[in-house]
């Protein structure tokens, strides 16, 4: 699957706010938007009104880029959502959440998605005590996530292991950090808004329009 390789540090300038795809470094002064907080490229002269779909076009934008998606996938997940049953800007939450690669970044084990998916296709992570290197792939409750044994063996998995413990994963994983694994245990609670990156209404306006 094609993914965006350029300066992810301008991504947050052109939405012009942090989206955190950097990790511990959008936390530091290093971080390029609290440097350089204006959009990338050259000012505009005037500044101009953005219409109703402008806004939802950015809505979208933000929550594609925020999970590392690029536009024929996240069109996939919103079709997918449609046909599931309920509310769905909920079920659209739901299927980017229980993601592979977020589901990593969200128990700790990574510090950004971008560094969860260089794990996973590095053959580190486990699902259910098999490799699982496909970052899209689904995890659904029940399942356990850990390290394979080439993963153990790493130099990363003993920096996660310094680091774990200041993480704080969502109600709906549990961590143990003795056994540098995480359970699955419930699909994401959209209502307490603790997963909200984006507001998935005004997504659902764009695409059915």
């Amino acid at each position: 699957m094609a993914r965006y390789t350029g300066p992810v540090c301008r991504l947050c300038r052109r939405h012009g706010e942090k989206l955190f795809l950097k990790g511990e470094r959008c936390f530091s002064p290093k971080c390029s938007f609290e440097r350089r907080p204006n959009p990338p490229g050259p000012r505009p002269a005037r500044r101009r009104k953005i219409s109703d779909r402008g806004l939802q076009l950015r809505e979208k934008q933000r929550a594609r880029v925020s999970y590392g998606i690029l536009e024929r996938q996240f069109r996939r997940y919103y079709d997918e959502a449609i046909r599931r049953p309920g509310v769905t800007g909920e079920n659209l939450v739901r299927l980017l959440e229980m993601r592979l690669d977020n589901t990593v970044y969200r128990l700790g084990f990574a510090d950004s998605r971008n560094q969860a998916r260089q794990v996973i296709r590095h053959g580190m992570i486990a699902v259910n005590g098999k490799k699982l290197d496909i970052p899209s792939a689904q995890v659904t409750p029940g399942d356990t996530i850990g390290f394979t044994d080439r993963g153990k063996r790493s130099e990363y998995f003993k920096y996660v292991q310094e680091v774990i413990k200041s993480k704080n994963p969502p109600a709906w994983l549990s961590v143990d950090t003795s056994a540098m694994s995480g359970n699955v245990v419930s699909p994401p609670d959209i209502v307490q808004g603790e997963t909200h990156l984006f507001n998935e209404n005004v997504v659902i306006e764009y695409y059915s329009r």
